[in-house]
């Protein structure tokens, strides 16, 4: 075999490994229905949970860094504290090495079988579940597939006396096991593509297990970059939460460097008396070494987000998104209470569609995308708040009196109202997402009228909140005035933009963007009259 036979073969079955993980991993996020949010948001009640948590959602996608992703974001979002996340990120570390136990399983000689079966569920069958367990299977198999080709890849390796050399200095020297595993994993953004490697490599008698385990710590410190990347620009919390990632597993690393003489030694005698294949010899060390790291550092939790609160200074925005008022001890006892409450959250639910509209602003103006994230995170907040005051209201809809009843349905109208300015302002940051991506050039005056339009919607937004709340007639009146003026300005925008058009000075497509830009921004300012009709009719009643 060449160097350049060895060489597609391993790049080859390295890409199919790693489609085959995350189709694998798509696959069974969405036979769970895509409730991974939810299951973190619900069962980080302390760290102990957090750990289970973190467990489930990383063998549900089959990526620790993809899960401190999604944690990072909750946290940016407020939905999770440090300390939440903290055990979540543990939790990740000990779900990641279930893929090292599948690949322990050492079924390759099967793996085009299983992608012919999961093709079949994919493309014969209608049923979406099935399509989708056909799409975790074909995933499975390529996995088993990737692999048996980097394994007649790095055959040959074992010929080399370079080779040879190499992996006697990593028995050696342990830091330069721990060097490879960490840039291997940074280069190919996947811990259980190294691990899937090593466990081939060992199984060949490429590498022994002195050299394979500081390999497998390196591997642990390289997965951190995912989550370093995904914190930049966002808030002082969430790289709190990168910080954390990164400090966890270098002590870890750290910890098993000073013990690897014992560990290796513990690792041989698991192997000798379970009588294990050596990929799953090379599962066993990975499983061992993150749920030993787990057990040690759960216990200092509270001293590691002190220490992340130290390396990141700073004062943290971030708000807490979770309902505030929704107490469900009045939905019994006082249900007029429960309809205030409500009201309440509705409230709540308004200053963040306003803070989520201020977002997208900042990102029309400066193409920052940490606004359009921070936006994306409030209105999956809008959503969140939708679902539980909705849910709160229905339960207490039972046994309201007649007098409450009126402020029962207006609070739901409102309610819905916010949540549809949520989707508009989404819709808006989409589309400049479209506009950046697409390089697409407007002109200045285009940019002038949408941030007139755009103070206008704000301000509108604003008085119709605090009308609501104080249930101000005036000031929802000044908000029909004021939703006049959006739908008059939409229209002269609409018509200067036509006459820019003709003059050739915009394309047709800064002319769609501009348009349904605009458009978004007066379907907001009907939501906002919507909230001031309700407070006006509510007066009037």
């Amino acid at each position: 075999m060449n160097v350049q036979e060895m060489i597609f073969l391993f790049i080859g079955g390295l890409g199919i490994f790693l489609f085959g993980i995350k189709y694998m991993g798509d696959g069974l996020q969405k036979s769970a229905g895509d409730k991974l949010r939810d299951i973190l948001d619900r069962f980080t009640t302390n760290p102990l949970m957090g750990v289970i948590a973190g467990i489930i959602v990383t063998i549900l996608i089959q990526s620790s860094s993809g899960t401190t992703v999604l944690t990072i974001g909750l946290v940016s979002a407020g939905f999770m504290t440090l300390r939440q996340a903290i055990g979540v990120i543990m939790g990740a570390n000990i779900g990641t090495t279930v893929t090292a136990f599948i690949i322990g399983f050492d079924i390759g000689a099967y793996s085009l079988p299983i992608i012919a079966i999961g093709t079949l569920l994919i493309f014969f069958f209608k049923n979406k579940r099935i399509n989708y367990l056909g799409q975790t299977i074909f995933g499975f198999g390529a996995l088993f597939y990737g692999l048996e080709l980097m394994g007649d890849g790095m055959k040959p390796l074992r010929s080399l006396e370079s080779f040879h050399e190499l992996t006697a200095s990593m028995s050696d020297i342990p830091l330069l096991g721990v060097a490879i595993g960490t840039i291997f994993t940074v280069i190919v953004q996947s811990s259980s593509a190294t691990i899937g490697i090593l466990q081939q490599m060992y199984a060949d008698g490429t590498v022994e297990l002195a050299a394979a385990l500081p390999v497998l710590f390196g591997d642990n410190i390289g997965t951190t970059i995912t989550a370093l990347l995904a914190a930049i620009g966002a808030s002082v919390a969430a790289k709190r939460a990168a910080a954390v990632h990164v400090i966890f597993n270098l002590l870890g690393a750290i910890v098993f460097l000073i013990l690897l003489i014992p560990f290796t030694f513990a690792v041989e005698w698991i192997r000798d008396t379970l009588m294990l294949e050596p990929k799953m010899t090379i599962a066993f060390a990975h499983g061992m070494f993150n749920v030993t790291n787990v057990i040690i550092q759960l216990p200092f939790i509270a001293l590691l987000a002190v220490i992340v609160t130290k390396i990141v200074p700073g004062k943290d925005s971030v708000i807490d998104y979770k309902p505030q008022h929704l107490d469900p001890i009045f939905i019994q006892q006082s249900p007029s209470v429960a309809v205030a409450q409500a009201k309440e959250e509705a409230i709540h639910m308004g200053q963040i569609a306003l803070q989520g509209l201020e977002e997208t602003r900042q990102f029309l103006n400066n193409n920052q995308s940490k606004h359009a994230e921070v936006a994306y995170q409030l209105e999956s907040a809008i959503n969140n708040l939708d679902k539980k005051i909705t849910n709160y209201l229905v339960q207490a809809s039972s046994s309201i009196s007649k007098a409450d009843s009126k402020a029962h349905s207006s609070v739901v109208d409102i309610v819905r109202d916010i949540e549809r300015i949520g989707d508009h302002f989404e819709n808006i940051v989409e589309l400049i997402e479209y506009r950046i991506t697409n390089k697409v050039n407007m002109t200045d005056q285009a940019y002038e009228d949408m941030n007139t339009m755009f103070d206008l919607t704000l301000e509108t937004v604003s008085q119709a909140i605090d009308a609501f709340e104080n249930m101000d007639e005036e000031k929802a009146k000044a908000v029909m005035k004021k939703e006049d003026e959006i739908d008059s300005m939409e229209r002269k925008f609409r018509k200067k933009h036509i006459l820019r058009l003709n003059e050739g000075l915009c394309s047709g497509s800064a002319g769609i963007v501009f348009v349904d830009i605009i458009s978004n921004l007066e379907r907001i300012g009907d939501h906002a009259l919507n909230i001031a009709q309700e407070v006006v009719g509510k007066k009037e009643e």
